[in-house]
């Protein structure tokens, strides 16, 4: 959730309705976002 949190901006009441695949795929996301915006390959 930090992850996600932290890239994306989110507050913790976002992640209230989530379940668990929803919340796994917006960390890969956000991975991806930090990765992308950072340059890391």
């Amino acid at each position: 959730m930090a992850n996600v949190a932290a890239v994306f901006h989110w507050p913790l009441s976002e992640f209230a309705a989530m379940d668990l695949e929803e919340l796994a795929m917006w960390s890969r996301l956000a991975v991806d976002r930090w990765n992308t915006m950072n340059r890391v390959e």
